[in-house]
C-alpha cells in the first residue's frame, strides 16, 4: 500500500474513532512512523485529507452500488446495513455521522462533499425502497423519501449509541428497521 493510501486509511480510521477535530497530522505521522512533512507531501492542509477520505469513500459506494446493480432487492438492503454493520464491528462510527458532528467547524468544501454524499447514500437507499415497494416486499406508508431519512438516521444513531449499551441492540435497531419494512402494518 502506497503512503498516500495509508495516510488516509489512518485518516479514516482516526476520523471515525474520534472525530475530524480531534485528530491531527501528528497523531498520523505516529501510527506510520514517518514526518509531519511527508503527510503534507500528499496532503497540504487536513481539509485535502479529509476530502480525499470523502472521495475514497465515494468510490467504495459507486463499486457497491454498480456490483448489486442487478442483485435481488433485499440483497440490496442487506448490503446498505452491512456498511454500518461493518463500522459497528470496527467499533467506529460511519463517516456522516462522525463529519457531521464537526460540519460547522470544517471548510465549506468539505461541507458540500459531505452533502453530495450524504445525496448519494439518501438516494440509493430510496431506490432500494421504491423497489421493494414495486415488488411487493415492502410495505410503508411514510413518503419514501422520509423512510429512507429514518432508516438512515436511525442506523447513524445505533453506531453512536450502541457504543454504550452494546452490540446487542444495535443488531436488535437493525432488525426492527428491516421487519417495519416487510410486515403489512
Amino acid at each position: 500500500m502506497s503512503t498516500r493510501s495509508e495516510i488516509i486509511r489512518i485518516g479514516d480510521a482516526l476520523l471515525r474513532e474520534r472525530g475530524f477535530n480531534a485528530f491531527s497530522f501528528s497523531d498520523i505521522s505516529h501510527r506510520l512512523h514517518i514526518k509531519n512533512a511527508s503527510i503534507h507531501y500528499h496532503f497540504p492542509t487536513k481539509t485535502a485529507l479529509g476530502l480525499a477520505i470523502i472521495a475514497e469513500y465515494e468510490k467504495r459506494f459507486a463499486q457497491l452500488r454498480q456490483d448489486l446493480k442487478n442483485q435481488p432487492v433485499m440483497e440490496k438492503l442487506e448490503a446498505f446495513f452491512n456498511v454500518y454493520i461493518a463500522a459497528k464491528e470496527e467499533n467506529k462510527i460511519c463517516l456522516v455521522g462522525a463529519l457531521a458532528t464537526d460540519f460547522y467547524t470544517v471548510d465549506a468544501e468539505m461541507q458540500e462533499a459531505l452533502g453530495k454524499m450524504v445525496q448519494q447514500v439518501l438516494n440509493w437507499l430510496i431506490s432500494i425502497l421504491e423497489e421493494g415497494k414495486v415488488q411487493g416486499i415492502f410495505f410503508f406508508e411514510l413518503p419514501v423519501r422520509t423512510k429512507a431519512l429514518m432508516i438512515t438516521t436511525n442506523m447513524i444513531a445505533a453506531l453512536q449509541l450502541t457504543r454504550v449499551t452494546g452490540k446487542k441492540d444495535f443488531k436488535e435497531i437493525k432488525q426492527t428497521l428491516i421487519n417495519e419494512l416487510i410486515h403489512k402494518q
